[in-house]
């Protein structure tokens, strides 16, 4: 069974539902439900025009968009007391506005050369922008990242720092967006199992284990 999440680094729902769907797979697994699963994890970029190396705190570029500090404030604060209900500790007021570009990159890399450490680069890169405060468009941070969960390359840094649209990385970047739009993919988190079903949002823990059971008797 092939499970391909699109999501973006920077949407505290792709933190919240990648927490949620590997909770379920740990419940079935201790159920003793037996499945092959492979998963991956497709580029989607929430602001792809958020400038590179122009940090700006979250909470001022959500006021921008959303109309005030008082409506942003809100919007954090709930997001914020979900999060913690799954085991994620948010610190949406030190969080700085990233393009998340540079980001993807290390994740299609990490894709190519070492797929099995996907998910866990993915997720370190969620705690440094959601819980660390760090600018996860930085390629220092980027290396600290894959760093922490054993992943190495040549000349990581100047492969990571290539803004050329046609470089390989960002042409694979380019191929995870355009899939996700040719899957009419409009909002993220979206799980696409096998090609054939979507599940989109950060679903709860119970209809990501039915599903997958239902996948798996199939």
């Amino acid at each position: 069974m092939q499970v391909e999440v699109v999501s973006d680094v920077v949407c505290p729902w792709c933190y919240i539902g990648k927490r949620r769907f590997e909770r379920a797979l740990d419940r079935l697994r201790d159920a003793g439900v037996t499945f092959d699963l492979q998963v991956r994890y497709r580029a989607f970029q929430l602001d792809p025009h958020a400038p590179l190396d122009e940090p700006m705190p979250v909470r001022e570029a959500y006021a921008k968009k959303f109309g005030g500090v008082a409506r942003a404030d809100d919007i954090l604060a709930n997001v914020t007391k979900v999060a913690e209900r799954d085991g994620i500790t948010m610190r949406l007021d030190r969080a700085i506005r990233a393009n998340t570009l540079r980001a993807h990159r290390l994740l299609k890399l990490v894709e190519r050369d070492a797929p099995e450490l996907q998910a866990d680069i993915n997720e370190s890169l969620m705690h440094a922008y959601f819980t660390a405060g760090l600018d996860i468009s930085a390629i220092a941070v980027l290396e600290q990242c894959a760093d922490a969960n054993g992943f190495s390359s040549p000349h990581l840094a100047s492969v990571l720092s290539d803004d050329s649209p046609m470089s390989e990385l960002n042409v694979l970047v380019g191929n995870d967006v355009q899939w996700a739009q040719d899957h009419e993919v409009t909002a993220v988190p979206t799980f696409i199992i096998n090609e054939t079903f979507a599940l989109p949002g950060a679903q709860d823990i119970e209809v990501f284990e039915r599903l997958i059971r239902r996948m798996s008797a199939r």
